[in-house]
């Protein structure tokens, strides 16, 4: 029943899928962290910016963002944003770089719901003993709404697992690319739909739950 697969690299193709998977987890956190600290920093310009991204980028297509940093940036601007490299290989940076650009945005909601619920007299009580904005954020505020955050941050990094997907739309070889390519050359749609949801949902099950457990091991008792 199972003999085609030997013709296709499946587990290669999931590889694929956990490396875009991480590496845009790394970069949307990063960057969903200081949008985060934009939106309720006191600069009013750096607010306006945040809060632009945020609402912009959340109502733009994912697929619409992967296929402008291909079309856009390597094919009209010959940006790969790295030194040689083939097309697979620049395609799939720019991939990373189209996810971080979209997933950051909803990082930086999770975030920030985390930093709501962060007692304003903390703050307060950390400014008045002369600590700085910048300060206050990153050793009094952010520490606690990680904690707060672990459940929205999870959800985010699943719909992400999930979002790799749209890095076929650009020729990135990973399971939706592979799906693809056996269902066009394989009368086995059923079945080979059925092999990658399930590669898909040993990717998303373990990490909602350790994830779980994890938000639940390090919530902070109000």
């Amino acid at each position: 029943m199972f003999d085609f697969l030997d013709g296709y690299d499946v587990l290669g193709a999931f590889w694929t899928t956990v490396q875009l998977t991480l590496l845009s987890a790394v970069g949307s956190l990063i960057w969903g962290t200081l949008l985060a600290g934009m939106r309720v920093g006191p600069v009013p310009l750096m607010r306006g910016f945040g809060t632009a991204y945020v609402n912009i980028v959340r109502n733009i297509p994912l697929t619409v963002i992967i296929l402008f940093a291909s079309l856009g940036l390597y094919s009209t601007l010959s940006i790969s944003l790295g030194a040689g490299g083939d097309i697979d290989t620049a395609n799939f940076r720019l991939a990373v770089l189209g996810l971080i650009v979209y997933t950051s945005a909803f990082v930086c909601e999770a975030i920030r719901s985390g930093i709501n619920t962060v007692p304003v007299g903390q703050a307060e009580a950390a400014r008045a003993i002369g600590l700085s904005f910048t300060q206050v954020l990153f050793l009094v505020v952010l520490p606690q709404a990680f904690r707060a955050a672990v459940g929205p941050l999870t959800n985010v990094l699943i719909a992400l697992t999930k979002n790799t997907t749209v890095a076929a739309a650009i020729g990135v070889a990973e399971a939706a690319l592979l799906m693809k390519d056996m269902v066009e050359k394989e009368a086995q749609l059923l079945l080979i739909s059925a092999i990658i949801a399930f590669g898909f949902c040993c990717l998303t099950l373990p990490t909602g739950l350790i994830l779980g457990w994890v938000g639940k091991k390090v919530a902070v008792k109000r």
